[in-house]
């Protein structure tokens, strides 16, 4: 499949935002700097990490505390970026796959997959070419920190349901749009503590739950409640918690 060969406007339908795509591209070498633009991901990846082990552990029936606890899944991580979910997926055992629009980011993907020796696939394309080309649908699906940038998030979950196997599910996570995270994690994590690069987020694109929720269950998903992420400002790691005033992840299943 040669996605590198194909871009997004020879399609007729694209979730990809141009601006959002261009403002990703000046930050595309900096995945793996835990210092760089990418610090909100990096501080926030070992929670979002043990939620989707465990949450693929308990809907297949796997032992978490196993060395290879997916071993034999197949994921698919949709705007995979530098690859950091891949990865670690990939270690757990998954045959992974990543697919996402910007090219400059792929490059980074599979440079730093080579260097630490992590066999991950990697596609240049977008959720539509790849079921245009008749893609398998996989175990899993990561949508995480993806549709707040997407041009029609409705179309965009509908779109990669298609991609999830009876039997399987999909995993989201986004930020809510509501006043508490304006203040955190555009005015706080942008302008003030200058985490991300002024703009990186835009208010009105951001998604609540309960939207989120209509999405998958209109994709044919059966949506699970959501559940919140809150940082701790004094150890500076994430948790699991019931607050979805900023971040959320919500899980949706395909019936067998």
């Amino acid at each position: 499949m040669a996605y590198s060969e194909k871009t997004p406007e020879h399609l007729s339908s694209v979730s990809v935002d141009p601006m959002e795509m261009e403002s990703f591209s000046r930050m595309a070498a900096d995945w793996w700097d835990p210092s760089g633009p990418f610090k909100p991901l990096h501080i926030m990846n070992g929670s979002r990490l043990e939620f989707i082990r465990d949450t693929l552990c308990e809907h297949f029936h796997r032992d978490p505390k196993a060395s290879k606890p997916l071993k034999g899944l197949r994921l698919l991580d949709i705007g995979c970026g530098g690859g950091l979910l891949c990865e670690p997926m990939a270690r757990m055992g998954a045959n992974v796959t990543g697919v996402d629009a910007l090219e400059k980011s792929l490059k980074t993907a599979k440079t730093h997959a080579e260097q630490v020796g992590v066999e991950v696939k990697y596609i240049h394309g977008t959720v539509e070419q790849l079921i245009e080309s008749g893609e398998n649908p996989f175990d899993a699906v990561l949508n995480m920190e993806v549709i707040e940038h997407v041009v029609s998030p409705h179309d965009f979950i509908s779109d990669c349901a298609k991609l999830v196997r009876p039997g399987g599910l999909m995993i989201t996570s986004t930020i809510n749009r509501s006043f508490k995270a304006f203040a955190f994690a555009i005015v706080g994590a942008e302008y003030i503590l200058r985490w991300l690069p002024r703009g990186t987020h835009q208010y009105d694109k951001l998604v609540k739950p309960r939207e989120m929720q209509r999405y998958l269950k209109d994709a044919g998903l059966i949506a699970e409640p959501s559940v919140g992420m809150t940082l701790n400002p004094l150890t500076n790691k994430w948790a699991i918690s019931d607050d979805l005033g900023i971040n959320y992840l919500t899980v949706g299943k395909f019936l067998n």
